[in-house]
């Protein structure tokens, strides 16, 4: 991943409204259902549901899901009246393989 994508996504989840939705379709992925337990389609996630677990209005998730989108992160598609999205998981791993590759420790200027 080029260093401005990597800006891009990091960018996109310096905001907390952002993060907290991101880490939510992350963890509604990895259970395979959304929270009230009804099973979904792979990592398919509904915008409606999101709005409705989240608490914020559907103007401000879809400005939220716009700018996760735009940063690669994930994929939206409309379905019907509703819209579906998946977790980029190539863009996850670019991410996760570029803070690996950080140095655990760096020394002071002074040393």
């Amino acid at each position: 991943m080029e260093h401005e994508a990597l800006a891009r996504v990091f960018k996109a989840l310096s905001n907390p409204q952002r993060l907290r939705i991101f880490r939510m379709l992350c963890a509604w992925q990895e259970a395979g259902e959304f929270p009230d337990g009804d099973p979904c389609e792979g990592v398919a996630r509904c915008f409606t549901r999101a709005c409705c677990a989240i608490g914020l209005s559907r103007s401000t998730i879809s400005h939220h899901f716009k700018e996760l989108q735009n940063a690669g992160l994930i994929t939206v598609k409309r379905s019907g009246q509703s819209f579906v999205c998946r977790i980029n998981m190539e863009a996850v791993e670019d991410v996760r393989s570029f803070l690996q590759q950080l140095p655990t420790r760096v020394a002071s200027p002074d040393a």
